[in-house]
């Protein structure tokens, strides 16, 4: 976090905008990229407001408070759209793709809805998030269960429910899955997870595919190759669907997919060789990024799409000869569907402007949420937006660090970003980006309560995801004078 060893004094450029930050010529505009399709201002002569389908932001903070997420729905679908016809149209003639949402970005009833009607897989890596699914009647077979260290229930949730795939990611999983199939009576079908040794141009704790990590078989050591042998040996217990990858999240080209799938493409080559097995699937996982602040720009699906099925039919042309195929291409877009379709509300508490020395002052604007429902900035030194949304002002931009109401000073939400100048207490302001990784990763610490999820559509407003209460917080807290009395 822009830290010095000697402290934050005497690190260079200390109280001064990053270099990706420019100085503003209009402190107010909207950067189209980084807010949902619906996300607008009113005229200045109506007090220059954010709306958000028509809908003015004071409307939906009277209506269900602050802090709060708000979810562009349309916006939503369209991106999910996108993925599931620009990305998939240049496979068309290669086999075909599938995409897969991510669960765990964002997950609750009617995301499964949405996800469902407009033709994705889901990717799950836990009960709830399966449980989720179940509830809503999502297709089991467009389901896929990941995750480093299943549990047997959830196995045999999985099992039960018939989901499409099962990404097994270690020896001691791959014998716990055929024993709850063989117990079931059911053949299990798996994809491995094999680590490709590509180190993502990332943050280093959502980098997945280097050698020293959790996830999956390292393909430079063998124990991919290890890990299909072990399959195979289960008979019809298992069903070797294919190999899966993935490298990492935020990430902005392809690159390191190019490396990723060479080498998982010559792994499937090797498999076919053999064993005479011709996998039907092959997963290259995603991860791709969004635009938090104006420095990122990332990929189109249709651009993707094109690039990614360049790449495979260039990878697999040489294998024709020998027989191999292209297999049906699976992508895990992450959060480039919900990330920019959400933005959080919150109401500013004070304005504090601190005095730190050599003539640096640092401008403190608190809100009424923090790291309980965006920890990414404290997790991961994240850049994110802002902008003031209930009013216009003529007043001249200044850089502020926007924080959170917790007793940390980790407390960050936005590390920095031009606000106008008279920004106040019970003004409304809005951080884009935030539909992936926010609520999925939301506490209560300090007992706060976590906000809403208000899904916005044509005009009208409603939660999908409500508000904690102290009451829900109490009901999980077991007294033990209560408990002796009883």
């Amino acid at each position: 976090m822009r830290a010095h060893e000697a402290g934050t004094l005497h690190a260079d450029g200390y109280g001064a905008a990053p270099g990706w930050l420019p100085y503003p010529s209009d402190v107010m505009e909207l950067l189209p990229q980084l807010w949902p399709r619906s996300v607008g201002r009113q005229d200045l002569a109506e007090g220059g407001e954010l709306t958000v389908a028509g809908l003015p932001v004071s409307h939906l903070a009277r209506e269900f408070g602050t802090a709060a997420y708000v979810v562009d729905e349309a916006d939503f679908r369209a991106r999910a759209r996108a993925f599931a016809d620009d990305f998939t149209a240049p496979f068309e003639r290669l086999g075909g793709a599938e995409v897969f949402y991510a669960g765990k970005a964002f997950l609750c009833s009617a995301v499964a809805r949405w996800v469902m009607d407009e033709g994705l897989g889901l990717d799950t890596c836990s009960g709830g998030e399966l449980a989720v699914a179940k509830r809503v009647g999502f297709p089991a077979e467009r389901i896929a269960l990941h995750g480093n260290n299943k549990s047997v229930a959830e196995i045999r949730q999985a099992l039960e429910y018939g989901v499409g795939r099962i990404v097994v990611d270690s020896l001691d999983e791959i014998e716990r899955v055929a024993a709850i199939a063989r117990e079931l009576g059911v053949v299990a079908p798996v994809m491995v997870r094999v680590t490709v040794g590509v180190e993502a141009h990332t943050h280093e704790f959502i980098a997945t595919a280097h050698e020293d990590q959790k996830f999956g078989f390292s393909l430079q050591t063998g124990q991919a190759r290890g890990a299909i042998d072990r399959i195979l040996a289960h008979g019809s217990a298992l069903n070797l669907l294919g190999l899966h990858s993935h490298i990492g999240s935020q990430i902005f080209d392809i690159a390191g997919f190019e490396i990723a799938a060479r080498r998982l493409i010559g792994l499937h080559a090797q498999v076919a060789e053999a064993y005479g097995l011709h996998l039907p699937e092959l997963d290259l996982g995603g991860g791709y990024g969004i635009a938090y602040t104006s420095e990122h720009t990332p990929m189109t699906p249709a651009d993707l799409g094109a690039a990614m099925a360049a790449l495979i039919e260039r990878e697999f042309a040489p294998l024709a000869a020998k027989g191999v195929t292209v297999p049906r291409i699976s992508i895990e877009p992450g959060r480039a569907i919900v990330g920019p379709s959400t933005f959080t509300l919150y109401e500013v508490g004070t304005v504090k402007s601190v005095e730190v020395g050599h003539g640096n002052v640092r401008t403190y604007v608190s809100v009424d949420g923090g790291m309980s429902d965006n920890v990414r900035t404290a997790l991961y030194g994240a850049d994110y937006s802002c902008t003031l949304a209930s009013r216009t002002s003529h007043a001249a931009p200044r850089l502020v660090r926007v924080v959170g109401r917790h007793c940390e000073s980790g407390d960050i939400v936005v590390m920095d970003e031009y606000l106008p100048a008279d920004v106040s207490p019970g003004d409304l302001i809005a951080v884009p980006g935030t539909g992936a990784y926010c609520r999925s990763l939301a506490s209560q610490y300090n007992h706060t309560p976590r906000p809403p999820v208000v899904a916005v559509r044509d005009g009208r407003a409603r939660v999908i995801v409500r508000r904690e209460t102290i009451d829900d917080i109490l009901a999980l807290d077991v007294d033990d004078l209560d408990s002796a009395e009883q």
